[in-house]
């Protein structure tokens, strides 16, 4: 991922895809308000936020499957409210969605290490919280794009667990995701003296064990291009995991029209990002996550 790429989602560019794909069930979907904001966790002063979108209609109160989501934006820029349109749409098919914060990269002090430890946190969060949250701990999955996607997948593949809490998600929805990143200059700049890229790429940690995923890819994406996002998905099966992936031909990163630069301002095709979620659903209600 390139130092372009740090403007990697603009949600209103990608947000107004979400009702191409929703319209037809509008009348079926739960309401949702507005989200509750917890901070799940404090380093250095800073206070981390997980802002929590939940189906108005509770039901019989049973425990609901999560999903919580990560942006992207080059692990240096962006905001939990890019994540609010995706984040709505999943609590409108019934799941309690989260959009997490994560402390960004500034090439001093916070690095993309930091943001990794973050994704763990919430994930173990969730779990800590389900009781209040409403949620089932062993029905969290976690959905990123771009650096996003990074964050998501290295929740699982480097889950550290804490007080028995684990972080690894139960399942994972990778969108143009940031997976091998041993050529990744950018990557490696914002790690600075403090490791090597290698040490954090998704692609090279596989292992038996790994969550269900399912990974929304261009063909012609030169932020996270295709040949290493591919690699990622053949060792996740060859490890005996479960790993779907479906190439959109003819778009780059985060679904830009081939012709169009897409290592800046993304400039997604409606239709194709509405199909990717409309994928995202399916995937989800396979694995028992939607009904």
């Amino acid at each position: 991922m390139n130092r372009r790429s740090r403007s990697a989602f603009v949600v209103t560019t990608i947000s107004c895809c979400l009702s191409v794909a929703s319209v037809a069930g509008a009348q079926l979907m739960p309401s949702v308000g507005e989200p509750q904001t917890y901070v799940f966790a404090s380093f250095g002063g800073i206070d981390l936020k997980a802002y929590v979108f939940s189906p108005t209609a509770d039901g019989a109160g049973e425990p609901r499957s999560a999903i919580v989501l990560f942006y992207g934006g080059g692990w240096a820029e962006g905001e939990p409210a890019w994540a609010f349109a995706r984040a709505r749409h999943f609590a409108e098919q019934g799941m309690v969605a989260v959009a997490a914060e994560y402390r960004l990269s500034d090439q001093k002090s916070i690095s993309p290490i930091e943001a990794m430890a973050d994704a763990r946190a919430v994930i173990r969060w969730m779990r800590s919280q389900a009781t209040s949250l409403r949620i089932d701990p062993r029905r969290i999955a976690a959905y990123g794009w771009s650096a996003g996607a990074h964050l998501a997948a290295s929740a699982a593949i480097f889950e550290v667990a804490a007080a028995g809490v684990g972080s690894a998600p139960d399942a994972l929805i990778l969108v143009s995701p940031a997976v091998s990143l041993v050529s990744d200059q950018w990557f490696q700049r914002l790690l600075g003296a403090r490791g090597n890229a290698r040490d954090y790429s998704p692609d090279l940690y596989v292992r038996e064990g790994l969550p269900p995923t399912l990974i929304l890819q261009g063909s012609t994406d030169t932020v996270t291009p295709l040949p290493g996002v591919r690699r990622f998905c053949d060792r996740l099966v060859a490890a005996k995991n479960t790993c779907e992936m479906h190439v959109y031909e003819g778009f780059g990163h985060l679904f830009t029209p081939a012709g169009i630069p897409d290592d800046g301002q993304p400039k997604p095709d409606p239709a194709t990002a509405a199909d990717a979620l409309a994928r995202a659903d399916r995937f989800l209600r396979s694995l028992g996550f939607q009904r």
